[in-house]
């Protein structure tokens, strides 16, 4: 079965406790935290105070995206706040193969977010050192973005390339995620979505009713 993580940019930071409440009784997987610093993409997005809450909110898995610079002088800190997965974008930082090797090394499962236009080819060589790919549905930095078509393209050759090296390496997906897709993408290979504005938050029903039609 797919892993469901929720975007926690998209939620209601108002009524945190509500909101961790309401998803952990729809069973969602985890949560997922996109942490921004206005360079790297050109916005800003949860900070380590809302970190923090959420850790001592649940004991479900902590999903850090990292969209920051250099993420590799933060990186200490976002294990010790409680983060479960950690994934960063390969043109953040000049040692992706060593960056790759300290989060692995701290028990903490890595992986690579992968910008709608770069190519298969940049992880060629580190992708056995990889536990997942987040593959960007959408240029990343904000919500509510249209669905870049060609990703689904991307996730094919992605999954030829795991299976041909026979790996374990689960794929991601991340950006306007509906269910129509989470249908037809399950079939290609992906094994987690994260969820936001397209299709768990701000919606009519609760969490616990959309989740249900999902999974």
């Amino acid at each position: 079965m797919p892993k469901y993580y929720a975007s926690m940019m998209c939620a209601d930071m108002k009524k945190l406790e509500q909101e961790i409440w309401s998803l952990e009784e729809a069973l969602i997987d985890g949560y997922h935290l996109d942490v921004m610093d206005g360079s790297f993409v050109p916005n800003f997005a949860l900070g380590l105070g809302d970190i923090k809450a959420i850790r001592k909110l649940t004991k479900k898995t902590l999903d850090v995206h990292l969209m920051i610079n250099n993420p590799e002088n933060h990186i200490d800190l976002f294990i010790n706040l409680g983060a479960d997965m950690i994934s960063f974008h390969l043109n953040s930082t000049k040692h992706v193969d060593k960056l790759i090797n300290n989060i692995s090394s701290k028990g903490v499962k890595v992986g690579i977010a992968l910008n709608p236009s770069e190519s298969l080819e940049e992880l060629r060589y580190i992708i056995e050192k990889l536990d997942f790919v987040l593959v960007m549905g959408v240029n990343p930095g904000f919500a509510g973005q249209k669905y870049i078509e060609y990703t689904d393209e991307k996730i094919r050759d992605l999954k030829k390339l795991i299976d041909s090296r026979n790996l374990d390496v689960k794929i991601y997906l991340d950006g306007a995620v509906t269910k129509e897709r989470v249908k037809y993408l399950n079939e290609e290979g992906v094994e987690g979505y994260i969820l936001g504005t397209s299709l768990l938050f701000n919606k009519p029903e609760d969490y616990k009713s959309i989740i249900k039609k999902i999974v």
